[in-house]
């Protein structure tokens, strides 16, 4: 995720971001000083009849080109960088950083491929003859026009000089982009566009990576790591980094000692430095060496009495972070959950509302994301159909012995706001939307949204609760849990909210 020019050069950051289409950044055209990390980012949206439960799509170049006509890729090898799409509604996701020599830079091209596209057809008719209505397909769409998209209007031209970060969020709108054949048109009006992000301190963070360490250097607080897309990257650590998740069998204290060979870490990227070389400002512990976890979202549970008397959930992943090749992303996992299995919230220091818990099947629902950890032997083969026209999802099973309450990425339109509670009503009566899981196109679904002081806000008049309102179509990262009580809503303890003006998302 590095790319590395001769000369004077910056460190280019590139990243993708889903946080809803009209992100207010405010971007600067120039930044001033030496090694410049610039970043790139991503966002989404879906067409009548189905909801979009799956997009990931490969970005396979990335390249500049100077005012003189001279082109710098940004990516460091020919591995493309897989990006789930559906993920990234409010969060960001850094994919790599290059060395690049300074100058003016007119325009910004990205190249991509292998569209994957898992659905829930809620339609009144079959999809692709295979697809029946009510079930869960995967087909992979063809691209109508040019896989390669330029960019030369605003905020092109930008100018790269010494030691000031340069960042771009590219902003995908899968409901724009996802034609109503399900093929992809990236070159459709507002399909896709590329904001500069604004200079430190302004943004300063770059977003998150995950990948295998690989070497721990504790004398000067810096690890390395290895992406799941062949890209590898320097870590320093400070005193401001925060170790999260880190179990006591790990350490004892957090800090640079927690980091071991094997394990897989989720970095937040907070700047970066020329040569690859990035700065955490949280690392998070993800999972032992050795161990197999795999992320996804509840999209079904089996009803009881189940043959065992164990829960049975079905699992649509988004998040394989050991890259087992038995655990295929956008695939749906049969999920047992042992009946010694523990429970957790992955907080990531995040103070969780309370009354809001995790401790039992009782607070398992659907819609809910989850990381699983995989008890040893138990992972059947996968059976179903691969990538390439329609056909029902790719299937498999295995029983978990442990599991986390992930935050879930969900959007839709605030119906109401209570201010003296500091929360509000998040309605998907919207139409096409990402659903959170499979649900019928007439239902009408609510959420009551609790914030607290850590909850962050982009895109606003106001970057806080003051600036919501209602109307507003908002992308929501946070944890799920059920309601309260019969005929309440689910409830979300938010960590973030990204609003999407034009409500494009």
């Amino acid at each position: 995720m590095r790319r590395i020019l001769c000369l004077i050069s910056v460190p280019v950051t590139l990243l993708f971001l889903l946080t809803g289409c009209g992100s207010a950044f405010n971007p600067s055209n120039t930044m001033s000083g030496a090694g410049v990390p610039v970043s790139l980012s991503m966002t989404d949206d879906p067409p009548q009849g189905v909801s979009v439960l799956f997009f990931q799509v490969s970005l396979t170049a990335a390249t500049l080109t100077s005012s003189s006509n001279s082109t710098v890729s940004l990516l460091s090898n020919s591995t493309p960088i897989q990006v789930d799409v559906t993920q990234l509604q409010a969060l960001s996701a850094f994919l790599s950083t290059a060395d690049v020599t300074t100058g003016t830079y007119n325009s910004l091209s990205l190249t991509f491929a292998n569209p994957e596209l898992v659905i829930y057809n809620q339609s009144d008719t079959s999809l692709g003859s295979t697809c029946a209505v009510g079930s869960v397909c995967q087909l992979t769409p063809s691209i109508d026009n040019s896989a390669t998209v330029s960019f030369s209007s605003s905020p092109f031209p930008v100018t790269v000089s010494a030691g000031s970060p340069l960042g771009f969020l590219v902003d995908f709108h899968l409901n724009t982009v996802i034609q109503s054949d399900l093929s992809v048109n990236l070159g459709v009006a507002n399909g896709i566009s590329v904001a500069e992000l604004p200079p430190m301190p302004q943004h300063p963070r770059f977003g998150n990576v995950t990948g295998e360490v690989e070497s721990v250097n504790a004398s000067n607080n810096q690890f390395t790591m290895l992406t799941a897309w062949g890209r590898t990257f320097t870590v320093n650590t400070t005193s401001n980094t925060t170790f999260s998740d880190f179990p006591a069998s790990a350490c004892s204290t957090a800090g640079i000692g927690c980091i071991a060979s094997g394990q897989i870490v989720q970095v937040q990227v907070a700047s970066v430095a020329q040569g690859g070389v990035v700065t955490a400002s949280q690392v998070t512990y993800v999972q032992a060496a050795g161990t197999q976890t795999a992320e996804g979202t509840i999209i079904s549970i089996v009803p009881a009495p189940t043959p065992a008397g164990e829960e049975i959930v079905q699992m649509l992943l988004h998040e394989n972070p050991s890259a087992t090749s038995g655990i295929p992303l956008g695939g749906v996992a049969t999920v047992t959950l042992a009946s010694s299995a523990t429970y957790s919230i992955d907080n990531n220091s995040f103070t969780i509302p309370s009354g809001l818990t995790f401790t039992g099947t009782a607070d398992v629902m659907v819609g809910q994301n989850v990381q699983v950890v995989l008890t040893p032997g138990t992972l059947s083969s996968t059976s179903g159909h691969d990538w390439g026209g329609w056909g029902p999802a790719r299937t498999l099973s295995f029983t978990a012995s442990s599991v986390a309450l992930e935050p879930s990425q969900i959007t839709g339109m605030i119906s109401a706001l209570d201010s003296s509670g500091q929360s509000f009503t998040l309605g998907l009566n919207l139409g096409p939307w990402f659903a959170a899981w499979p649900m019928a196109a007439a239902t009408t679904v609510s959420f009551d949204v609790e914030t607290t002081s850590q909850t962050t806000y982009q895109g606003f008049s106001s970057d806080s609760y003051s600036g919501l309102d209602t109307q507003d179509v908002v992308s929501v990262s946070g944890w799920l849990f059920p309601p309260a009580s019969s005929g309440d809503s689910p409830q979300i303890a938010a960590q973030s909210v990204v609003q999407h003006a034009g409500g494009w998302f």
